[in-house]
């Protein structure tokens, strides 16, 4: 092992093809003073309830943790853009020894009679719960004052990691399903669950179901209205994409409204289809598979002979890859071998000990797969691997640049559609367009490599 990994972080690295069973430790708090890349609980919450578009979101705190979602998300409405704002009660000093209440209840009086939203959000941050503001009391009054749900969304950023914000978004969205009427609801009907219509890609996924036949009542957290949320327990299927920030919802609902669902995705070719097809089986509607069986042809036949003609340039090229959640990696690891390329690293934020046991069965041998790395592990291994391109976000951009390493932006900031078949081939495209850039020859890491290769 790398003499990098923190002695207390080596049982969360593994490389697969060890003489030891498969063990990683995860889903625990990060390492005091191993600067995680790993978000905060207030950053979790806001991922998943970000894209509600006709919402009002006021994040009670300093103004600093307001900048973090200023318009920096990818995620597109088709109408209202009251997400697009980012509110901020702006504690300060005289604040926080005397409290913030009365700053927050002026700050949503000011903001609902200006904006009209059809439900609010007010997010806790970590010095609300220092210095105890009653949060919930205050949403409580002022819910009864504008007649709109007005609800608290405990994500103070110490209390845990990215997980338990995904968690108190979940538990704020549930208190608007079942609050609306299911009249005219298709018996052929879905939520889309963890899909956040990055670039529009909801719309995408909206498309492919509603030429099977299925309507989409709700895009829970993609292009999402306060309205569809209320009648979404009227549908008869939730579909799980980001498992790690949704599945709890998902089991709230089947819990209280007996709606089953099902883990898909939607990136790749492999995982697009059997997405559809796992929906045309669950209806049993002989009509809707066949409609299924004809889109993913029809696709497939357009999209195949660009995506082997990429390949010709990116066969044998490694990739690594540091996502949030694991189970987008599953899919990744499949786009990857349709394009002739290796994963050779594998890592998420929030995985979970089922994530990455799968994880490590669908990679090759030599992969390593780790839990909530930080900058130096990850710098350690781009370059024991000789990585040419590495897929994460904001926070992993840096990284690969300074390395004169090829880069993929595969998080909530990205403006490029990459779900379904033509987001195949936009990151097929865009990988290969990082990955074969000429710019990387002239590099100090490779013109290092080429002059020792020289000599």
């Amino acid at each position: 092992m790398a003499k990098v990994v923190f002695e207390e972080r080596s049982d969360q690295i593994f490389e697969k093809g060890e003489d030891r069973p498969f063990r990683i430790s995860c889903d625990k708090q990060s390492l005091a003073g191993a600067v995680s890349q790993r978000a905060c609980v207030f950053c979790g919450s806001r991922v998943v309830l970000y894209p509600i578009a006709d919402a009002l979101h006021l994040i009670h705190g300093p103004v600093g943790c307001a900048a973090y979602t200023w318009d920096i998300r990818g995620a597109l409405s088709s109408g209202p853009m009251l997400h697009r704002h980012s509110f901020s009660t702006d504690l300060q000093e005289r604040d926080v020894v005397f409290g913030g209440e009365k700053k927050l209840e002026r700050a949503l009086r000011e903001l609902i009679a200006r904006h009209r939203p059809k439900a609010a959000f007010v997010y806790s941050t970590c010095i609300v719960g220092i210095i105890g503001d009653d949060m919930a009391a205050v949403c409580r009054k002022i819910e009864a004052e504008a007649g709109i749900p007005v609800i608290p969304v405990m994500s103070e950023g110490f209390k845990g990691n990215k997980r338990a914000g995904y968690a108190a978004a979940c538990r704020a969205m549930a208190r608007l399903i079942g609050q609306g009427p299911t009249e005219g609801i298709s018996p052929h009907s879905v939520n889309l669950l963890g899909d956040f219509n990055l670039a529009g890609e909801t719309w995408i996924i909206k498309r492919y179901l509603e030429q099977m036949g299925v309507e989409v009542v709700a895009g829970v957290t993609g292009d999402g209205r306060v309205a569809d949320l209320m009648r979404a327990h009227g549908a008869a299927l939730n579909l799980v994409q980001c498992s790690g920030a949704t599945m709890e919802l998902a089991r709230m609902m089947q819990r209280d409204y007996g709606t089953p669902f099902l883990r898909v995705s939607y990136l790749g070719v492999d995982d697009m289809a059997q997405a559809l097809y796992d929906v045309a089986d669950f209806f049993g509607d002989p009509l809707m598979a066949a409609r299924a069986q004809e889109l993913v042809s029809r696709e497939l036949g357009a999209l195949y002979p660009q995506l082997m003609e990429l390949r010709q340039d990116l066969q044998g090229k490694r990739a690594a890859m540091y996502v949030g959640g694991a189970f987008k990696a599953f899919s990744l690891i499949k786009a990857f071998r349709l394009l002739g390329m290796r994963v050779v690293l594998a890592g998420s934020q929030t995985g979970t000990e089922e994530d990455y046991e799968e994880l490590a069965r669908v990679s090759d041998p030599g992969t390593i797969i780790v839990d909530d790395a930080n900058p130096l592990e990850l710098m350690n291994y781009l370059l024991e691997k000789d990585v040419d391109v590495f897929v994460g976000g904001v926070k992993e951009r840096p990284i690969a640049y300074k390395l004169g390493i090829g880069f993929c932006d595969h998080n909530h900031e990205r403006k490029l559609a990459l779900e379904g078949f033509e987001g195949m081939l936009n990151f097929a495209r865009e990988i290969h367009a990082t990955v074969m850039s000429p710019v990387w020859r002239f590099t100090p890491r490779r013109m290092a490599l080429a002059k020792e290769a020289a000599a």
